[in-house]
C-alpha cells in the first residue's frame, strides 16, 4: 500500500494552515492598506495619504455611530457574561430542578434561531409593552436589550464549559474549611473560571459592535450605530473613509484582544505555581 512521506503531509498541513490564515486576513489587510490609498476608487492605487483619516474626523454621523456602538458593546458584554455566569453556573451545578429543560433550551435558542426571527419577535414584544405601559421606546435601551438576549448565550456556553472542567473537590473542601456557598462562588469558583470571562466578554463584545440585524429591528431615531450607518451608505457606494473607521476598529481590537492574551497567560501560569506550591506543601 503506497503511503505518503511524513515530511509530505507536515507540509502539506502547514500549506493548509497557512492558506487557512490567508484567506481569512488578506481581507482585512486590504482594507487596512486601502484605508491609506489616495484614490476614491477601491481597487485602484493612487499613492498615500491620510485624507481619509481627516474627513473621519469630520464625519459626525459616523463618529456618533462609532460611539453609540462602543458603549453598547460595552454594556453588552458586561450584562452578557454577568446573566451567562449565572446561568451556566445553574446548569453545572445544579443537575435537577423544575424546567431545567427548558430553561437549558430557552439559553441556547438564540445560538441556532435565525436573527431576523429574534429581532422581529423582540420587536413586537417591545411593542407590544410600550402600547400598554408606554415603555420603552426603541432606541439605545431596545437595541442593548437585544445585544444582551444574544450575547448571554454564548456567554452561557464558554462558561458552562469552564466550570463542566472544574475540579469539585476544591469548593468542597472550601466548604468544609468553613466558607458559605456565597465565599465559595467568590474566593474560589471565580477566579478560577476568570480567563472565560474575560473570553466570554471579548466575544459578546464583537458580537454586538458589528451586530447590523437586530440593531435594525430594535433602533429608533437618534440611535443609528456604526454597522447600520455603513450598511445604509454601502447602498449608495462606500466612501474610502469607511475604510479609515475600520482600521481603527481592527487596531482597538487587536490591542484588547493582545492585552487580553496577555493577562490570560499570566493568570493560568500564576494559577500553576500555585497548584505546584500547594502541591509541594
Amino acid at each position: 500500500m503506497f503511503r505518503l512521506p511524513l515530511s509530505f503531509n507536515r507540509h502539506f498541513g502547514k500549506a493548509w494552515l497557512l492558506a487557512g490564515f490567508i484567506f481569512l486576513y488578506l481581507p482585512i489587510v486590504a482594507l487596512v492598506l486601502y484605508s491609506f490609498n489616495d484614490s476614491p476608487v477601491a481597487n485602484v492605487w493612487r499613492g498615500f495619504t491620510l485624507k481619509w483619516y481627516a474627513a473621519l474626523a469630520q464625519d459626525t454621523e459616523m463618529l456618533l455611530g462609532l460611539w453609540l456602538s462602543v458603549k453598547i458593546a460595552f454594556f453588552t458584554a458586561c450584562g452578557s457574561v454577568v446573566l451567562g455566569t449565572f446561568a451556566a453556573f445553574a446548569l453545572v451545578k445544579y443537575k435537577r430542578f423544575t424546567g431545567r429543560t427548558l430553561f437549558s433550551g430557552m439559553v441556547n435558542a438564540p445560538l441556532v434561531m435565525p436573527e431576523v426571527v429574534v429581532g422581529l419577535s423582540l420587536l413586537l414584544m417591545l411593542v407590544s409593552i410600550q402600547r400598554a405601559v408606554g415603555f420603552p421606546e426603541r432606541g439605545t435601551l431596545t437595541i442593548w436589550m437585544g445585544h444582551v438576549l444574544l450575547g448571554m448565550a454564548y456567554a452561557t456556553v464558554v462558561v458552562q464549559a469552564r466550570l463542566q472542567e472544574l475540579n469539585p473537590q476544591l469548593e468542597e473542601a472550601a466548604m468544609d474549611l468553613g466558607a458559605k456557598p456565597r465565599q465559595v462562588f467568590f474566593l474560589v469558583t471565580l477566579p478560577m473560571i476568570a480567563q472565560s470571562l474575560m473570553s466570554a466578554w471579548l466575544l459578546t463584545f464583537t458580537l454586538s459592535l458589528d451586530d447590523v440585524v437586530l440593531s435594525a429591528f430594535l433602533s429608533g431615531p437618534g440611535s443609528t450605530t456604526m454597522p447600520l450607518v455603513i450598511f445604509s451608505r454601502a447602498r449608495l457606494g462606500l466612501n474610502p473613509s469607511v475604510n479609515a473607521v475600520a482600521t481603527l476598529i481592527v487596531l482597538i481590537v487587536s490591542i484588547g484582544v493582545i492585552a487580553a492574551s496577555y493577562l490570560i497567560a499570566r493568570a493560568e501560569r500564576r494559577r500553576q505555581q500555585e497548584m505546584s506550591a500547594a502541591t509541594r506543601g
